[in-house]
């Protein structure tokens, strides 16, 4: 089990803390932030970090190496815990403008997008990667199994 603070100055995702529960188990508090961004901004994040000079919909800035399908623990990574004692993930970027067209495009909610790209970054966070087909089925499994939780899986 793991208690997740999620910060967020301008949407509200304490559902999805809570919907993260029980998909990974840590010996302390973690915490993430999120950000919006426009087209500019994560294309030029996007180009800075990964050189990959396009805009995307989402981009995950993962704090820590390695921990996967482990117990995650504060003694590991000692730097990373905040003065409240919370274990800091990482952050996650969300371009809101592509987060728009694609609910468009798919047919759903502006969040419903929105909660798929959170979900889908927090997985990045906690080690999940869609390079190899194995590795992209495991962490489709996960978004799906805490898109269900939060009622907004795929029909």
């Amino acid at each position: 089990m793991i208690d997740l603070d999620i910060c967020c100055d301008e949407h509200d995702f304490s559902a999805l803390a809570g919907a993260f529960k029980a998909e990974a188990e840590s010996d302390c508090p973690l915490a993430l932030e999120i950000v919006f961004a426009d087209r500019q901004e994560i294309r030029r994040l996007n180009s800075e970090f990964r050189k990959n000079d396009r805009v995307t919909d989402v981009l995950s800035f993962p704090a820590l190496d390695g921990i996967l399908g482990k117990k995650i623990c504060a003694a590991d990574f000692p730097y990373d815990v905040d003065e409240d004692g919370r274990l800091f993930l990482g952050s996650i970027a969300i371009c809101t403008d592509v987060a728009r067209e694609q609910a468009e495009e798919y047919g759903h909610t502006y969040e419903r997008e929105l909660y798929y790209l959170a979900v889908h970054g927090v997985c990045h966070l906690l080690g999940y990667d869609h390079m190899t087909e194995t590795d992209k089925a495991a962490m489709r499994e996960k978004e799906e199994r805490v898109l269900k939780i939060l009622n907004l899986a795929r029909e």
